[in-house]
C-alpha cells in the first residue's frame, strides 16, 4: 500500500505542479504518465514490462503519441542490434569459448595472487566491451566460483571487483552498454567515435580503479598469492585445466570476429555504398546472428528462445517508445531552456549530465536514466549547443554510477543472484557501499575531467 500510494502521489503532483514548472496542462499529462510508468518499474521491477506496457497503451489512448511516432521511438533497430549480439554472445558460450579464455589464467607461468586479481579485472572490462556486461559477468561469475573453490578463499571480493570492472569497461565501446547502443543511435555516433572519445577516458578510469582496487582488496590478494604457491607447481593440475580449441569454438570465433571487424569499419563501407549513417552498424549483428543460426542450425531454437533476453528486449522496446513521447510533446524542450538558463557554460553543463545520471543510475536502471536523458540533450543541440561532450557525459555517469550500490545495475543484480544461488551468500546493502561509493564517485569526477580536457 505505500509503494501504490507513493506512486499516486507522485503522478498528481506532476499533473498539478506541471503547469508551475513552465508544462502545459498536456505536456503535465504526458510527464505524469511517463513517471508512473517508470515509478511503477522501479517500485515493483519484477512486473515491469507490465507498467510499460500500461504505459505505452495510455500514451496513445490519450493521444499524447501517434502509432507512427510511437513505433518510430521505440528504436526497433537498437532492439535489433541487441538481439542479435545476444544470440552472438550465446552462440561463443555455447562453443565454450570463455571458459577455455579464463583457463589460460591459470596456466599463466608463476602466477601470483595480484597477477590474477589484474587479469580477472582486465578480462571482465575487456569482455564487457566486447559481448556486454550482463554475458560479461555472468561468465565471469561462474569462472570466479570455480576458481575460488580450487584455492579456497572468500568470493565476495572477486565478485565486486569483477562487477565494478564490468560496469566500466561497458562504457569503452559502442558494443558494451545497451546504453551505448541507444547513444550511438540517436546521436549518429560510430565504433571510432567510441574508440576516440570513450575508450581513451575509460582506460584511465580503468587505471585508477585497480589502484583503488588492489589496496581495497589487499589482504585478499595476499591470500591468494598464498593458495597460489602449491598450485603452479602441481603438473596434475595444469593438465586439468588445459582445454583444446575444438573446430566448433574456432568457426564461432571467426563469425563473431567478422562481426566486430565489419562493425569497426561501418562508416567507412556506409560511405563507399552511399547508405545512410549507422545502417551497417545497426543491421550488422542481425546479419551475422544469421551466419550463426544456419551453422548451429541444430541449436537454433534453444539460441533464440534462451540466449535472447526476451523480457529486457521488450522492456527497451516501450522505454524507448515512453521516452519518445516525452521528446514529441515538448517536455524535454522545457527541460532544455531551463537546464540552459542556469547553466550556460558548457562545462558546467556536463558536470551536471554527468554527476545527475551518475547519482540516478545508483538507484534506478541505468538504460531508465539515459532514456530519460537522451531527449533533452537532443532538444538542447536545438539551441546551437555543443552537444558532443554531453552524449559522453551521460554515458559515463549511467555506467559508472551503476557502481555505487547494488542494485545500481543489472549487472550488479545478476553477479548477486548467481553469488547467492551457488554460495548461499549475500552482500548486504553497506558492505557494498563501502566500496562502491568511493569507486563511484571517484571515477566519475575522473570521467568528468576527461570529458572537459579530452572531449569536444
Amino acid at each position: 500500500m505505500k509503494k501504490l500510494l507513493s506512486l499516486v502521489i507522485t503522478t498528481l503532483v506532476i499533473v498539478f505542479g506541471g503547469p508551475h514548472l513552465g508544462l502545459s496542462a498536456h505536456q503535465a499529462i504526458v510527464a505524469s504518465i511517463f513517471c508512473a510508468s517508470i515509478m511503477g518499474v522501479l517500485l515493483y521491477w519484477e512486473l515491469r514490462l507490465s507498467f510499460v506496457f500500461l504505459g505505452g497503451g495510455i500514451m496513445l489512448l490519450s493521444r499524447s503519441i501517434d502509432l507512427e511516432n510511437f513505433i518510430k521511438f521505440a528504436s526497433l533497430d537498437v532492439v535489433l542490434f541487441l538481439i542479435g549480439t545476444m544470440i552472438l554472445v550465446g552462440m561463443l558460450n555455447d562453443a565454450g569459448f570463455f571458459y577455455w579464455l579464463i583457463t589460460r589464467l591459470l596456466r599463466i607461468k608463476k602466477i601470483t595472487g595480484k597477477k590474477l586479481f589484474f587479469m580477472i579485472m582486465l578480462l571482465s572490462g575487456v569482455l564487457s566491451g566486447l559481448v556486454g556486461e550482463v554475458a560479461s559477468i555472468i561468465i565471469m561469475a561462474k569462472v570466479i566460483l570455480d576458481i575460488c573453490h580450487l584455492i579456497d578463499i572468500d568470493p565476495v571480493p572477486l565478485i565486486m571487483a569483477s562487477v565494478l570492472a564490468t560496469n566500466i569497461g561497458s562504457s569503452g565501446t559502442l558494443l558494451g552498454n545497451p546504453v551505448g547502443v541507444l547513444i550511438a543511435a540517436r546521436a549518429n555516433l560510430s565504433v571510432e567515435d567510441f574508440m576516440r572519445n570513450a575508450f581513451p577516458a575509460t582506460a584511465i578510469v580503468f587505471t585508477v580503479t585497480i589502484m583503488i582496487l588492489f589496496f581495497w582488496y589487499r589482504k585478499t590478494i595476499k591470500k591468494m598469492n598464498e593458495r597460489l604457491i602449491p598450485l603452479r607447481e602441481n603438473s596434475f593440475f595444469i593438465s586439468l585445466i588445459t582445454i583444446p580449441t575444438d573446430k566448433k569454438t574456432k568457426i564461432s570465433i571467426s563469425i563473431f570476429f567478422g562481426m566486430l571487424v565489419t562493425i569497426f569499419f561501418h562508416r567507412r563501407i556506409e560511405a563507399v555504398f552511399g547508405l545512410e549513417e549507422n545502417s551497417i552498424l545497426m543491421i550488422t549483428p542481425i546479419v551475422f546472428a544469421g551466419i550463426a543460426l544456419l551453422y548451429r542450425r541444430d541449436r537454433m531454437r534453444h539460441y533464440v528462445e534462451r540466449e535472447v533476453e526476451w523480457t529486457s528486449v521488450l522492456f527497451f522496446l516501450f522505454l524507448f517508445a515512453l521516452a519518445g513521447a516525452v521528446k514529441f510533446s515538448g517536455i524535454s524542450d522545457v527541460l532544455a531552456n531551463g537546464l540552459l538558463k542556469k547553466f550556460s557554460d558548457p562545462s558546467m553543463l556536463s558536470g551536471v549530465l554527468i554527476y545527475s545520471s551518475s547519482l540516478l543510475s545508483a538507484v534506478l536502471d541505468n538504460t531508465v536514466v539515459v532514456a530519460t536523458y537522451i531527449p533533452i540533450v537532443q532538444s538542447l543541440g536545438n539551441l546551437n549547443i555543443n552537444i558532443n561532450p554531453l552524449w559522453w557525459s551521460i554515458l559515463f555517469g549511467a555506467c559508472y554510477g551503476g557502481n555505487i550500490t547494488i542494485i545500481g545495475s543489472t549487472a550488479n543484480i545478476v553477479a548477486m543472484d548467481i553469488l547467492e544461488k551457488n554460495k548461499g551468500v549475500k552482500i548486504d546493502f553497506f558492505t557494498w557501499l563501502k566500496v562502491g561509493l568511493v569507486v563511484g564517485i571517484i571515477t566519475t569526477t575522473v570521467a568528468y575531467l576527461s570529458v572537459i580536457f579530452l572531449i569536444h
